[in-house]
C-alpha cells in the first residue's frame, strides 16, 4: 500500500485533509483515509469528496457507504474515474482512491441530485431548476460531477448560466466507462449510475476558480462570416481552410511539429471585444475539413458574427498556463484547500513525467490538501459564465471569504 498526504498549516477557520491510497483492497484503503482524516479533523467532517479509480466500480456501494461512515462526512459526493489525483500524486492505470475531507464552520453545505431523465427536461426548460436544485442567495459556488451518458451537461450548464447568475460551477465527467450505465457516483450513502451529483457552498466560503486550457493563440483574430451548426465555410470572408494554410505557413517549425497534438480553435467569449488574447476564449477542437469547399467543422456549435483564433497545445504551454493562472493567487498565501479536475488527456498522455499539474500547484502551494480526479470533460466558469471544457485543469481554491483576486 502506497499514499501520500498532504500536510499544511491550516486556516483557523477551515480544516481540509487529503490523502490518496494506492492499494486494491477496500479495507486498507478505508483504514489508511479514516486514519488521516480523523486524526486531523476529527469527527465534525463537513463536506468530503470522494475519487476511487475505475477498479472500484463493483465495489461502489460497500465502499462509498463505509467510507462516508469512517470519517463521519456529513455531505459526500464524488465518482469512479479513470485516474486520481492526490496531494502530490497523479495516480493513472492502477487501483486508488483519492478523498479530500473539509470542516466549513458557518457554511451550508446543500448536496443535490438530478436523474438522467430529469437532467433531459431541465436542459430544454431552464425556469424550471428550482424544482430539481434549491438556490440560496448567498451561495458561492458549486461542485458538480456528471455521468457524460446521461446528462446533457452543455445544455444543463445554459440552465444554471440563466438561473444562477454569477455563481462558479466546477466539476468534471465521471470517466471510469466506456458505455452508459457503467459509471459510479456517489451522494452520501446512495451511488448512482446516471444523471448528477453536487454540491452547493453557502455563505462565508470563497472558491476562487482557475480554467487553465493550457492553448496558445497563433495567427490573426478571424471573424466567422459564414456558418451553419458547427460548420464554417468562411472566415473574413474566405475558405477556412485557406486561412488555416496562412496561418502555418508563418508559423516556425517547431510550432507545426505541435500538429500532432490537433488544431484547435478559440471562440471568443465575448466578441465585442476590440482586443482578444489569451484566456479570451473557449478553446474547441477542429475535427475535421472539407478538401472540396474548404470548410471545417469545430466541436461546438458556431454563429455568424463570433470572432475566433487557432491555438496550439503541448506540455510546455500548458504547465506555461497553470502558473501564469495561478500567480496572483499566490499573492493571498495558500488557500485552505482545493478541488482538482483535469483532462484524461493530460496527465502522462500530455506530460513526459507524472504529476505535471500538481506538481505545478505544488510549486505555487507546498503541501496543499487537494483531491481530484482524470475527467471525461472539465466544467469551470470562463468570462463569468459556466462551460464545459475538454484538455483543461479546472482547480477550485478554498478559502474563508474576504479576499478577492
Amino acid at each position: 500500500m502506497d499514499y501520500d498526504s498532504g500536510v499544511h498549516p491550516q486556516t483557523a477557520q477551515f480544516r481540509f485533509a487529503s490523502i490518496s491510497v494506492a492499494d486494491e483492497s477496500v479495507d486498507r484503503v478505508l483504514a489508511a483515509t479514516s486514519r488521516q482524516v480523523l486524526d486531523r479533523l476529527g469527527e465534525n467532517v463537513d463536506l468530503a469528496l470522494i475519487f476511487p479509480s475505475s477498479h472500484f466500480a463493483d465495489q461502489a456501494v460497500d465502499l462509498g457507504a463505509k467510507m462516508r461512515g469512517a470519517i463521519g462526512a456529513r455531505v459526500m459526493i464524488g465518482c469512479c474515474s479513470e485516474g486520481v489525483i492526490g496531494p502530490t500524486h497523479e495516480i493513472e492505470d492502477e487501483p486508488a482512491v483519492a478523498v479530500v475531507a473539509a470542516t466549513l464552520p458557518g457554511v451550508d453545505v446543500r448536496p443535490f441530485r438530478i436523474s438522467g431523465p430529469d437532467s433531459m427536461h431541465l436542459a430544454r426548460t431552464p425556469s424550471s431548476l428550482e424544482y430539481y436544485y434549491k438556490s440560496a442567495p448567498d451561495t458561492r459556488g458549486i461542485v458538480m460531477i456528471a455521468d457524460p451518458f446521461s446528462t446533457p451537461v452543455d445544455r444543463l450548464l445554459d440552465s444554471f448560466n440563466t438561473m444562477c447568475e454569477g455563481v462558479p460551477i466546477i466539476g468534471g465527467l465521471a470517466s471510469a466507462a466506456r458505455q452508459p450505465g457503467d459509471n459510479r457516483l456517489f451522494m452520501n450513502d446512495e451511488v448512482f449510475k446516471e444523471g448528477l451529483v453536487g454540491v452547493a457552498l453557502n455563505g462565508p466560503v470563497q472558491l476562487d476558480v482557475i480554467v487553465s486550457q493550457g492553448c496558445r493563440p497563433i495567427g490573426p483574430v478571424f471573424t466567422v462570416t459564414d456558418a451553419r451548426e458547427n460548420i464554417i465555410a468562411a472566415l473574413g470572408g474566405v475558405a477556412p481552410m485557406e486561412q488555416i494554410s496562412s496561418v502555418l505557413d508563418s508559423l516556425e517549425e517547431s510550432d507545426r511539429e505541435l500538429l500532432r497534438n490537433g488544431l484547435f480553435i478559440g471562440r471568443a467569449i465575448d466578441s465585442s471585444r476590440e482586443a482578444l488574447g489569451r484566456g479570451d476564449f473557449l478553446i474547441r477542437g477542429v475535427l475535421g475539413a472539407d478538401s472540396k469547399t474548404g470548410s471545417i467543422a469545430i466541436g461546438d456549435l458556431i454563429r455568424n458574427g463570433e470572432r475566433v483564433q487557432f491555438h496550439l497545445r503541448d506540455a510546455r504551454t500548458a504547465r506555461e498556463d497553470l502558473e501564469m493562472m495561478l500567480t496572483p493567487h499566490a499573492l493571498f498565501g495558500s488557500p485552505s484547500g482545493a478541488f482538482l479536475f483535469s483532462c484524461n488527456g493530460r496527465g502522462t498522455h500530455l506530460y513526459s513525467e507524472p504529476d505535471g499539474d500538481i506538481s505545478a500547484i505544488n510549486s505555487f502551494f507546498p503541501g496543499i490538501d487537494l483531491a481530484g480526479f482524470f475527467c471525461a470533460g472539465e466544467i469551470g466558469p470562463i468570462g463569468g459564465r459556466n462551460f464545459l471544457h475538454g484538455h483543461t485543469a479546472s482547480l477550485a481554491l478554498i478559502r474563508p471569504s474576504g479576499r478577492t483576486i
